[in-house]
């Protein structure tokens, strides 16, 4: 991550605040206001209550993460669609992470509170890792602080870290963990993708093209690289967690969820602080683009998917258009069932031919317009599981939709666009 901001800063590509910001809403409120008038760059806060570095915005937009992938931003979903769970991981004694080794003071890092309806300070920028049975799993949670010492971890069931935290506790142990912030951003991308179980670091290590270095915390678990790092463990103990702004730009709702006591602290000499804004530009791209492709692998079994894209409006989240080369009939919908099975949150599917552009809305809009037969084009699954940020479900149920917006094939010529 240090890298990165390095580079952006020599090309005019970060935005850097010298003066003295607060942690509680003031760092939060300018960072929504630069996204409010359109920016994605990063943002670099010098003197955060003073004396503290932080960073926000890091993969604000497809285009920096389409270039450290060397690719476009069209094209993202095809390439990560491509990319193996296969790389090579390193343990490696030393990191510069350890520059610094300390009793944990949560109170020492510029944890933010983002909104006056939240629940208290949040690391939302740690990527958690965890060992069990010789099984590595790492990944992105929400983090209130609740003292010093400890953090409510909001732990979604079924996946994997909610998992080995079950499976620690029925055999009457406490689950290992470390919390890596501020990490090389190829990571941050990696550990919100769903891999097999114990692959992320692979996969990292694939989109990076080299090899990734772990280095072990003094409990044992091997973390990535990283500005500032936490040991601890996560036992029986539970504690409300929320309210908390989520990718919807609504307040999750309070829940009991696991504590995570800290052990031991560590950090690089002068450490920069990486905040992910709640329902901002990095959260979402986080949240969606790893869907992205595990959608367009679902669909290559059924039609000839050319590209897949999670909606803004959709909050880069609920909404998919998918864009197929249609060859039969029924491959559309067919296409639809696919998607939703990829991507179980998903409230609406809309499937379009390879001449609209599936990243311009009102070209979506206009597919929607003029190629679509309501009674025949329309599939509704009413009672199914959607997801638990959706304000609208209800006990976590709601009606998806699925659109055909194809042209209707041998009929072509009713659908031919004058070039204006």
């Amino acid at each position: 991550m240090r890298e990165l901001k390095d580079k952006l800063a020599k090309e005019g590509k970060l935005i850097e605040i010298e003066r003295s910001v607060g942690s509680k809403y003031e760092v939060a409120s300018i960072c929504a206001e630069f996204e409010r008038r359109g920016n994605k760059k990063p943002i670099l806060f010098h003197a955060v209550d003073g004396k503290h570095k932080v960073i926000m915005n890091v993969l604000g937009g497809r285009e920096i993460l389409a270039e450290l992938l060397g690719t476009s931003s069209s094209e993202l979903a095809p390439l990560l669609a491509k990319i193996p769970n296969k790389g090579v991981v390193k343990i490696i004694e030393d990191s510069p992470t350890k520059e610094v080794v300390k009793e944990p003071d949560l109170s020492e890092l510029p944890i933010l509170t983002y909104f006056r309806g939240d629940g208290g300070a949040y690391i939302t920028g740690g990527v958690v890792v965890a060992e069990l049975d010789g099984v590595r799993n790492a990944s992105i949670h929400r983090l209130m602080v609740l003292d010093d010492k400890r953090l409510a971890a909001r732990l979604v069931p079924p996946r994997h870290l909610y998992k080995m935290h079950r499976e620690a506790i029925e055999r009457g142990e406490e689950l290992k963990v470390g919390i890596a912030i501020g990490v090389d951003p190829l990571v941050l991308l990696a550990a919100s993708t769903r891999v097999p179980p114990g692959k992320e670091f692979d996969y990292a290590a694939a989109l990076k093209k080299e090899p990734i270095e772990l280095f072990k915390l003094n409990n044992g678990v091997a973390i990535p690289h990283a500005e500032i790092a936490l040991e601890g463990l996560i036992g029986a103990e539970r504690a409300k967690e929320g309210p908390f702004l989520d990718i919807t730009g609504t307040y999750d709702h309070i829940r009991e969820e696991p504590v995570i006591t800290l052990t031991k602290m560590y950090h690089r000499k002068d450490p920069i602080y990486h905040a992910i804004l709640p329902s901002g530009r990095e959260h979402k791209l986080l949240m969606g683009v790893p869907y992205e492709p595990l959608i367009l692998r679902a669909v290559e079994h059924v039609a000839r998917v050319k590209n897949v894209f999670l909606t803004e409006g959709g909050c880069c989240y609920l909404h998919a258009v998918v864009q197929i080369k249609k060859e039969r009939e029924g491959e559309a919908k067919n296409a639809i069932i696919a998607a939703f099975a990829a991507h179980p949150s998903l409230k609406s599917v809309v499937v379009v031919d390879t001449d609209i552009d599936l990243f311009r809305s009102n070209e979506v809009e206009y597919a929607i317009a003029t190629r679509v037969r309501w009674n025949e084009d329309a599939v509704f699954i009413p009672g199914a599981k959607g997801s638990s940020l959706d304000p609208s479900a209800e006990n976590g149920l709601t009606t998806k939709l699925g659109i055909d917006a194809t042209k209707e094939l041998g009929k072509e010529e009713r659908y031919e666009r004058a070039l204006l």
